[in-house]
């Protein structure tokens, strides 16, 4: 430090991911109770009967704007969290620096389709529901591409005993897009074998809705290594006399 320079100061990052993630659950969670409350939809518990999906528990009315209100900047929040993880990792010393590289656009690109998503909810004709349609499907693609690469590089450090993760989230978060993946293909392949278009749609919705759960939790989890790890952005000034 050169004379005169004012002492670092360490700033947690651990609460951007807690943020990125809770912010989304809660957006769902508020519009589902509120379209309830307001008579938009039936009394139901979507994670057991997939009575609606999280697009139209957000769809209309105040659910709509509280959703946006929320979702909007918590995909700004899950851009940065992807581009400081992939940091956060190069700093760890994981040695995959093009999959970091990529893990950092592909952050940003899940933040840009989750904006055009919840931009576009709520609006009528044919054109805006592809919108919506194309940013949530890819918004959820290159969100699990991220946690892929972040729990294989996680996995690695593990392995080589340059990270000691608590609670073995090396082996947890593996495990959860493990279990993602499957309800994924669940959501493509199951409805296939059913006859029923109600039943497909319950299905549908079900699966939408324990997916996001698993987001926030790797969200959650994440925190949790930024804040075991000490992960922080260092600010430093300078006086002059």
């Amino acid at each position: 430090m050169q004379p005169g320079d004012a002492p670092a100061l360490a700033i947690p990052l651990w609460a951007l991911p807690l943020a990125a993630g809770l912010l989304p659950a809660l957006a769902g969670l508020t519009a589902l109770w509120l379209s309830v409350e307001l008579g938009l939809i039936p009394p139901c518990n979507p994670f057991l009967d997939g009575c609606v999906s999280i697009s139209r528990a957000g769809r209309h009315d105040l659910p709509n704007h509280i959703f946006r209100a929320l979702v909007l900047p918590a995909a700004v929040l899950q851009g940065l969290t992807w581009m400081l993880c992939a940091a956060w990792l190069k700093g760890m010393g994981a040695e995959t620096r093009a999959r970091l590289r990529i893990l950092s656009w592909l952050g940003v690109l899940a933040g840009v389709f989750l904006i055009l998503y919840g931009t576009f909810l709520g609006t009528e004709g044919q054109a805006y529901r592809w919108m919506r349609r194309f940013g949530v499907t890819f918004y959820f693609g290159f969100t699990y591409l991220c946690m892929l690469i972040a729990s294989g590089a996680l996995w690695r450090l593990a392995r080589s005993g340059m990270v000691r993760p608590p609670a073995r989230l090396d082996w947890l978060l593996p495990g959860l897009c493990a279990i993602m993946l499957v309800m994924g293909l669940a959501q493509v392949f199951i409805p296939q074998f059913l006859d029923s278009e109600g039943l497909k749609n319950r299905l549908g919705n079900m699966l939408e809705w324990y997916v996001a759960f698993a987001f926030t939790l790797f969200y959650l989890a994440l925190a949790w290594l930024w804040r075991h790890t000490r992960f922080t952005a260092q600010l430093t000034g300078s006086t002059r006399l």
